[in-house]
């Protein structure tokens, strides 16, 4: 594994966590989750977005820093790789989606401040999958609070994300998750693995799925 830093990306029920945690099992790596199930706010914010939006997000962004911040003072001699299923810029992406423009400009000038102290994945893989799919995912886990996320929302999430993986200076493996099962078909995880064996250059290099 030519690589130290792998994180996953996509939108809200694209298979990030389950896809990071099969690799984390194939390469013995340390796995670094989103531990979205400990923000008190979650819950709060798709019942009431408006009010609740700020206190969110900088919940989120706290966490997320706190959990990437250990990567810089633990190192495991075991574990050379590290599989994230998060960008920290994700929560900025977010944030410009959630806060109004007010609330957004003060949360920018804080992320700002925090994200120089981190270190940056040297790969991404960005799950990309339509907004029918995610939906599908989403009911499939059973999270309550979720089961009432409107399509316009994904939609633009989907769209904010697509903006900025095209700026990004990083090798990113585009992958069309239409179709994907990281679960019970092992073919699409080795195709995965297949691409991680590869070096590639700055920018997005498309991987498909069939079913």
């Amino acid at each position: 594994m030519q690589y130290d830093f792998i994180t996953i990306e996509g939108n809200i029920g694209a298979g990030k966590t389950t896809l990071a945690t099969a690799l984390s099992k194939t390469y013995n790596a340390r796995l670094v989750l989103e531990e979205f199930a400990d923000n008190p706010f979650l819950p709060k914010f798709y019942e009431n977005p408006q009010q609740f939006a700020f206190p969110l997000e900088l919940f989120f962004m706290a966490e997320r820093y706190k959990q990437l911040q250990e990567l810089l003072v633990q190192k495991n001699m075991f574990q050379q790789l590290t599989i994230s299923d998060y960008l920290f810029t994700k929560s900025l992406l977010f944030a410009r989606v959630t806060l109004s423009d007010d609330e957004y400009k003060l949360y920018q000038r804080l992320f700002e401040i925090v994200q120089q102290q981190l270190i940056q994945p040297q790969l991404l893989i960005y799950l990309h999958a339509p907004v029918r799919k995610l939906q599908e995912n989403i009911k499939k886990r059973q999270r309550s609070y979720e089961q009432k996320i409107p399509d316009a929302y994904l939609q633009r999430i989907q769209e904010t994300y697509l903006q900025y993986i095209k700026l990004l200076p990083l090798p990113i493996l585009f992958v069309d998750a239409s179709h994907a099962d990281f679960i019970t078909n092992q073919v699409h995880l080795d195709i995965i693995r297949a691409a991680l064996e590869k070096p590639y250059p700055a920018g997005m290099h498309p991987i498909a799925l069939q079913p």
